[in-house]
């Protein structure tokens, strides 16, 4: 699988807002059922679903599919190198602001 980290760990896939959001949501947990990233990132089903359909072609995202009450549930989480592209991205976002910061 592609990285689509620069060298020094800033990923332009994570980069935007809301997949930041869902990456930092994740992040802090194993799974998150679609319906509660939804609530939490205050946005539709279709937004939602064009940021995680653009994280799983990345490899960052997998969703799972649970029945439960006759209704099908969709759970997100995020695959190991998710996790790890999130993290030294956001490694990255500080280094820049450290940096700024020193100047």
């Amino acid at each position: 699988m592609a990285t689509h980290a620069t060298s020094d760990g800033f990923d332009p896939v994570i980069h935007a807002p809301q997949r930041l959001r869902i990456c930092a949501l994740l992040d802090s947990t194993d799974q998150a059922e679609f319906g509660f990233v939804q609530e939490r990132l205050s946005v539709t089903a279709s937004v939602l679903s064009k940021h995680v359909s653009v994280l799983m072609d990345a490899g960052y995202v997998k969703q799972n599919k649970f029945v439960r009450n006759a209704r099908q549930r969709v759970w997100l989480s995020l695959t190991k190198a998710g996790r790890a592209a999130y993290r030294d991205h956001v490694a990255a976002l500080r280094a820049i602001v450290e940096q700024d910061s020193e100047s």
